[in-house]
Parts: C-alpha cells; structure tokens; sequence
C-alpha cells in the first residue's frame, strides 16, 4: 500500500499521473477559453480574432445586423439632405444620386473598419457634417456648389491621413483632460437618446419651449398616428429591457422586428379606422426602378469634385465676394468641417469602446492609429464618391451592445450596406420609431460613466457637466468636447493650476476657439 502511495505521489510530483494530466488539461482548455473552430472558419476566425474576445459567428453577425438596422436610416436622411443641393433633372434623380453616394462611404468606411482596424464599429456620412454643407455653406447664399464642398471633403480627408500617419491625432486625443473623457459616453448617450426620442416623435418641436413631450390626450390636436410612432419607441425600449434582463440574445434586433410588427400593426389599425396620416402611409408605398439610383449617381456625384469642384466662379459672382474673401471662407469651412469630424470620431471611438471593454491600459482604444486611418481614407473615398466626410457613427453602440466585439461585426454591416445599395426603396420600411429604442437603450447603458466623473472636485465637475450638455442641447458632439477644453483651460487658468494643461491642449483649445468664432 505504502509503496503505490509512493509511486503516485512520485507521479503527481512528476506530472506523469494520467489522472493528473488529465485533469491539468481541462484547467488549461477552462483558462483558454473556447476551442476556435477549424478549416476556413477557423481562418476567418484567427483574423478577426473572434474567439479570443470571447464571442462568437452568431453573437458578431447578430451584433452586425443590429448596427445596421439602427444606422440604415442614415442613407435616407443623408440622401433627404444632400439631394437637395445635387443640380440633377429631377428631384428623384438627385435623391437616388445622394443615397448611392452615401451607400458608397458607408461601405468604404465599414469594410476599412473590418479589415484595416479590425472593431466593431461601422462608418458612413456624418449627418450634422452634411446639414452644416448643405445649410450653411450651399443653401446659406455663399455661392459654393456641391462640387465645391466635395473638395473640402477632400482635402479635410488627406488632413486627416497625414495627422494620422505623424501620430498626431493620437497625440490630440491624449490632449484631451480625463474629466472630459468620462464625459464623453454621458454626452453622447444622451445624444444617441434624444436623436432616438426625435425619431420617433416622444420629443417635439413646442414654440414656447423650443421642444415638448409628445401629448397621448386622445382629446387634443395630436394625431392618432403621432401617438403610434412615440408608443412603440416607448414600448420597444422597455421590450429591450425585459429581454436583457431574461438574457435572452439578440435582444436588440429583436427589438427592433418586434418595434417595425407593432408599427405597421397600429397604423394598419388606424388606416382601417379612417385616419389620413395612416392611410397616406400605406399609399405612399411605392418601389421605383433601384438601378436608376445607380445611373443619377454616375451621372451627377460621382467624381464631381474633380470636374467640377474647383470652379468657384458662382462664389466671386456674388456681389462683395473676392479672392480675399475666398481663402477666409476656405479656411473657415475646412477648420469647421475638420473640427467636427475629428472630435465626433474620437468622441464615439472613446464612448463605444469604453461599453465594450476595448481600452488599453491608459484608458484610451486599442488599435486607436487604424481606427483613425479607416476614418481618414474613408472620407476621401467618400469625396470622391459625392457625400459628405464620412466618419465613425455613435449608432455603432447598438452593436456593441448587442455582442459585437471584433471587425466581423462591422463586416456583417458593411455588407448589409452593400446588399442595402440597390434596395432604397425596401430599406425604407423600417420606421424610424422602431430604432429609436435600441438608441434610448444605448444612452441608458453609456450613463453608467457619470459615477467616473469627480464629483467632489468643483473643477472636473463643471467641465464634465458643460461637455455633455452642450453635447445634448446643443446638438453637436464636437462642440460639447470644444467647450469642455476651453473651460478646462480657463477653470485651470483661474486656479493657479498652468502647468497641468499641455500644450497640445492649448492648441486644440486654440483651435476650437477659432472655430467658434468664424463659422
């Protein structure tokens, strides 16, 4: 007996005991986590790097259709907005000229994402880019076209790349105080939301008040068909969270189909009973040719920048403008639009992989240098293709929060982008309400960062609270970020504190301040 006691002790100390061995290779497969699968999955696998995040095929493609769903709307609006400035034969043309062009960066951007940086985010044009071309520099009687501001695009994308090839927009984005950053998810959950309540209708335009609360009173002015769409934006948040809360997966997507059932089963029950706005829902369905979108945007936006970008000759013709005048709006425009697009990229590049667990050990995103690059090389691409700078989308959050934690994701998305391109008039059918809930899901998950913000510093505090409500009332990521860093710079100023402020943050601080005050 003594002697077999012996000779396993001898073995365990040895690590020749099969029972042993055996049981040292569960706690090593246990610690390695998943088995990645083999053949070509295996590969796709590898690249992407899916199992070593700990997700899966099904978890990243569910996370990739949830983005996608939640960011579709952005080929419509954005097409709504650049189209009517596109000089085509017809509105329609200049509609389907837009959308195509939109599809174009939307697919670049996502796919650099996929392959190049390898996150799960998804790119496409920035909507308050595009009201700032569309309002302001074209529809504002400036004279510039369309072509022209394609060429801003441009040159605000080689900016970008050579910022990002020297190391200097990581380096910008250290500049950014860490008061500040745990501010950034808050400001952009809260925006996320209210661009979702808007969506939807359960926030609305009130003139005393600028905006209101959507009114159920079945006795007032609002319209059974108002009340539908806030009811099931409302009703879908909550089915997310009850979802959530039973684990059940996908819950997100599932949020969303469930929404677009509810939608058309309400309005189809108020077009049976009469009600016009329903009924002019239903009538208004209609599917055009897909491929004539294609020939408009060949015709009209593709390459336009270089035929006919660099014609400024409508701009001189305005009385009082110059050379002069020129180079000054050149410089303020591009200085906007670069301002805007950076801080927007990198204020949802923090915000999404803060949610996601994809920061490294000084708290900023891994692979932050080929996020920036995918962004850069997509606005060009964008440019050239005829829509607005492309950048990093905070509806990327939905997929991330859905799973989604490696380039396969914005894969899944960029396809759907790509399948999306002839199917205009189908990408349609998924009302805005139906999405709004999967965004009011996602600011209710990125207010969990207000507990890192220093409360008890009156300091931090106060930059913290201007970045994000400037965020949210004023309608502007950048500007939310802008804001906090003069106020940083001042409050240190102010407290005797000079040597904390870098002096690339007094740059960017400079920088947003000429910004606010030419444009």
């Amino acid at each position: 007996m003594d002697e077999t006691i012996n000779e396993t002790m001898n073995e365990i100390m040895d690590g020749t005991n099969p029972a042993v061995e055996e049981a040292q290779a569960r706690d090593d497969a246990a610690l390695q986590g998943p088995t990645p699968p083999g053949g070509f999955r295996g590969k796709i696998d590898k690249f992407f790097g899916i199992t070593a995040a700990g997700s899966n095929f099904k978890r990243e493609t569910l996370a990739g259709l949830t983005t996608f769903i939640t960011m579709v709307y952005i080929l419509m609006i954005n097409a709504g907005m650049l189209g009517q400035v596109i000089p085509a034969e017809s509105a329609e043309a200049a509609y389907g000229a837009a959308y195509i062009a939109t599809a174009m960066g939307a697919v670049a951007g996502t796919m650099l994402m996929a392959f190049l940086a390898r996150m799960p985010l998804a790119q496409a044009s920035g909507l308050g880019i595009s009201a700032f071309i569309v309002y302001t520099l074209i529809l504002g009687g400036t004279g510039l076209s369309y072509a022209n501001c394609l060429v801003f695009t441009l040159f605000d994308g080689v900016i970008f790349i050579l910022l990002t090839v020297t190391g200097l927009r990581k380096k910008i984005f250290a500049a950014i105080p860490a008061g500040i950053r745990n501010a950034i998810p808050v400001g952009i959950g809260l925006f996320i939301a209210f661009i979702g309540m808007q969506n939807a209708g359960i926030i609305v335009a009130d003139g005393s008040t600028l905006v209101s609360f959507v009114s159920f009173n079945l006795l007032g002015d609002n319209t059974y068909f108002n009340m539908a769409g806030a009811l099931v934006a409302l009703l879908g948040v909550v089915a997310i969270a009850v979802m959530i809360k039973k684990d059940v997966k996908g819950a997100i997507l599932w949020g969303i189909l469930g929404s677009t059932a509810l939608y058309y089963a309400l309005t189809g029950i108020g077009a049976a009973c009469g009600s016009e706005a329903c009924l002019d829902l239903y009538g208004g369905f209609a599917l055009s040719d897909p491929f004539a979108a294609f020939a408009a945007w060949g015709k009209y936006s593709a390459g336009a920048l270089f035929t006919e970008g660099f014609d400024f000759s409508a701009y001189l013709a305005v009385e009082g403008h110059s050379a002069g005048t020129l180079i000054v709006l050149l410089f303020s425009s591009a200085l906007s639009l670069g301002m805007i697009a950076m801080f927007d990229t990198i204020g949802t590049l923090y915000a999404t992989c803060d949610k996601a667990k994809l920061l490294d050990e000084h708290g900023a995103p891994i692979r932050m240098q080929h996020m920036m690059l995918s962004d850069a090389v997509a606005s060009c691409v964008g440019a050239v293709a005829g829509t607005s700078t492309v950048t990093t989308l905070s509806e990327s959050a939905s997929g991330v929060a859905a799973g989604g934690r490696t380039g396969f994701t914005s894969l899944v998305t960029g396809v759907l982008f790509l399948i999306a391109m002839p199917l205009s008039p189908v990408a349609r059918l998924i009302p805005a309400c139906a999405t709004a809930g999967a965004l009011l899901w996602v600011g209710v998950l990125m207010m969990s960062s207000v507990t890192k913000i220093d409360w008890s510093d009156p300091g931090d505090s106060l930059v913290a609270f201007l970045t994000f409500v400037i965020m949210l009332l004023g309608y502007s990521i950048s500007k939310g970020i802008g804001v906090g860093i003069l106020a940083y710079i001042l409050i240190k100023l102010c407290t005797g504190k000079i040597r904390e402020i870098t002096p690339t943050t007094y740059v960017v601080g400079a920088l947003f301040l000429t910004m606010f005050l030419l444009t």
